[in-house]
């Protein structure tokens, strides 16, 4: 790489790492929490918000669910992590869901939940950074007027993170991770002591404002599809579990053992937070509304379009701490930090199912190769692609951005425990010892309810957000689902064409002949080289090609030929319309035609220049021939490299580069190496 790509790059990600340096990227408990559990911990900051966004259509009398619907929400958690941590300690690879679900239910199940999976975490990135510029934007109106501009420069931001590695970026992430948390808890407590000790009265900024129902006195079935309809977006909470055991491999020995501590951590953090939340934004009146501008109402006046709705979290904290208080800034510049960084939870997730989706060829290989710093740079930069577009399309907006998600976090979850099950009824079939036994059968029951639960809310969810946009991120998961398939389909035929067959075959039998031909313009040095190697290859044929189209140039070929005596036979093709591909081609093809067991060896003389543009003035006949060729088969290609003085001069800028050494890379001298290179005996 040259100069100028490569000092940009250290001093963005940092100098390469070598690959035995693997095992120093593993993180410990304190570092994977935030790394790997950060969107579900983060989602506390929305999901509250969603649940009364949607009871808002009933009106304000619809507000006294919401206790109702975090109790389910909670249940459904901590069956979720329950079986989660069986999975962890059954498949600690680090396959997750995909391989669980291949492993037990068959391929096809492990590609759907793949797409699931693959899906859920681009949207993860989009949602989460909308929401913090949402978050920041109540601080920063700049913020909220250039929200698409600010989202893709946090996405940028976060990619640059990420390609510095795992470790590096955990880290870094760790500190306002745990700063949202002591936040969060400390509003909770603060604001508990405040209500219950204090008897003091908090009131959210929205307290004083009434909320124009869209569908007032809803009861019955219409009751209950709301109702189902607010569980399913308080469901948000749940996004980004499955992180934790795709990210097994990440984690320090006894991986399994520290996943599964981690899962129930981030378990116990998250459902309090939410419930805390929740509880507080009833004891402090918050008023939410899908559409603000004409729901919320002041006075008996709408708020209008001028009106931005602040979320929850905001409002809560603005009423137990006081606008503008430390502990508020503190809070709210935590929140928005955390739910850019809960990104990341998806930054290290979709990397890794994608290396392992290639290895098993259902992506391209390329996602499977780490970069300079042991990540898996491809998926990263895919996965910032297409969250960049999402925003895009979706103007940066969490609340339409919200009704794609959750879809695919529950078909992997339902699909996941289904497998789980048949995993333990596989091993029970073959296992004796009582107490093992016991284990299983207790593991199972985990299991099997949670495949039932995950399975009923992936119907609720179905229902009551198809319309609202669900439908798009089940289109996504189709696409991805095609995609896979037809890249395994390729591969497997590519496969198939190039393996090795047991018994002789026209590629392992000897051609009866070679006939060399060389491509040749003029007379001159590359020529005469060219001319040379040829006859080192002692070929059972050797001829000169060449293309008339020029009848004075050609002349002074054949006339400076025959001058020199090269005793090489020399063919001419006549081309009457100037082209000189077309001719060469229909020549091999006769060859081969001639003498099917015969191989052509076509050699082509060329120049090696040592700038960029001097390739745009040579080479060209020669790359289009190149081109051609490769698709006939039984012909060789043969390029004959003669070096110009500008090779020299590029040659000389390399080694200098060589010996130059870019900010954060490590210099190593002689001493060094020789210390590195044991000594053969």
């Amino acid at each position: 790489m040259s100069k100028l790509t490569d000092v940009p790059k250290r001093i963005l990600i940092g100098r390469a790492l070598r690959s035995d340096r693997l095992g120093e990227t593993l993180l410990p408990k304190r570092v994977a929490l935030p790394v790997f559990a950060s969107d579900p911990l983060s989602s506390v900051a929305y999901a509250p918000g969603e649940v009364l966004l949607v009871l808002s259509i009933a009106g304000l009398s619809a507000y006294h669910f919401s206790p109702w619907i975090a109790v389910a929400v909670v249940v459904l958690m901590f069956t979720v992590v329950a079986s989660y941590r069986q999975n962890v300690h059954a498949y600690p690879s680090g396959g997750g869901d995909y391989e669980v679900a291949t492993t037990n239910l068959g391929p096809k199940a492990g590609l759907t939940v793949a797409s699931a999976l693959l899906v859920d975490y681009v949207l993860t990135v989009a949602v989460s950074i909308s929401s913090g510029i949402e978050n920041l934007g109540s601080a920063i109106p700049f913020v909220v007027e250039n929200k698409v501009a600010c989202a893709i420069g946090v996405i940028v931001l976060l990619t640059l993170m990420n390609l510095r590695g795992v470790r590096e970026s955990g880290t870094l992430f760790a500190i306002p991770t745990y700063v949202f948390v002591a936040g969060v808890f400390l509003m909770i407590a603060w604001g508990a002591f405040r209500g219950v000790v204090l008897g003091d009265d908090m009131r959210a900024p929205t307290a004083d404002f009434e909320i124009k129902p869209e569908h007032p006195g809803l009861a019955g079935f219409a009751l209950v599809f709301l109702l189902l309809r607010a569980f399913s977006s308080g469901c948000a909470a749940l996004t980004g579990v499955e992180a934790i055991s795709n990210g097994v491999p990440g984690f320090r020995k006894p991986k399994s053992r520290n996943a599964a501590t981690t899962l129930a951590l981030m378990g116990l953090l998250a459902v309090t937070m939410f419930c805390g939340i929740i509880a507080l934004a009833a004891a402090t009146d918050v008023r939410m509304a899908e559409n603000p501008a004409k729901d919320l109402v002041r006075d008996g006046v709408p708020l209008g379009p001028d009106y931005v709705q602040d979320p929850v979290i905001s409002q809560v904290a603005e009423a137990v701490f006081g606008h503008g208080s430390f502990l508020f800034v503190v809070l709210a510049a935590a929140t928005a930090l955390v739910l850019f960084l809960a990104a990341n939870t998806a930054y290290n997730g979709f990397p890794l199912l994608g290396a392992i989706l290639a290895q098993d060829r259902y992506l391209p290989r390329q996602l499977h190769t780490r970069g300079d710093r042991l990540a898996f740079s491809n998926g990263i930069v895919l996965l910032a692609g297409a969250a960049a577009l999402l925003v895009v399309i979706y103007g940066a907006d969490s609340t339409r951005l919200i009704q794609l998600y959750i879809v695919g976090v529950f078909v992997s979850f339902t699909l996941s425990q289904t497998g789980m099950v048949r995993h333990w009824n596989r091993l029970l079939a073959v296992e004796k010892d009582p107490a093992a036994r016991r284990h299983m059968i207790r593991s199972r029951a985990i299991n099997a309810f949670g495949a039932f639960f995950t399975g009923l809310v992936l119907v609720v969810v179905l229902l009551t957000k198809f319309t609202h946009g669900a439908w798009v991120a089940l289109l996504g998961m189709c696409i991805f689902y095609a995609t896979m398939t037809a890249i395994r389909r390729h591969y497997d035929r590519v496969a198939e064409e190039i393996a090795a067959p047991d018994t002789p075959s026209e590629d392992t039998v000897r051609p009866s002949r070679v006939h060399s031909v060389v491509l040749i313009s003029k007379v001159h040095r590359p020529t005469l080289r060219a001319l040379a190697y040829a006859k080192l290859l002692r070929s059972d044929t050797l001829e000169a090609l060449s293309v008339n189209v020029d009848a004075d140039e050609t002349k002074a070929l054949r006339e400076e030929w025959e001058r020199r005596g090269i005793d090489v036979p020399l063919k001419v093709l006549d081309s009457p319309y100037r082209e000189v591909t077309r001719p060469v081609i229909e020549y091999v093809k006769s060859l081969r035609a001639q003498s099917p067991r015969d191989v052509v060896s076509v050699i082509i003389p060329e120049y090696v220049v040592g700038h960029w543009y001097e390739h745009l003035l040579h080479n060209q006949s020669a790359l289009r021939l190149k081109g051609r060729l490769l698709f006939t088969p039984g012909v060789m290609v043969t390029s004959v490299p003669y070096q110009l003085e500008s090779s020299e001069a590029a040659k000389l800028r390399a080694r200098r580069r060589q010996d130059w050494a870019a900010p954060g890379s490590a210099r190593r001298g002689p001493a060094e190496r020789a210390k590195e290179t044991p000594p053969r005996t």
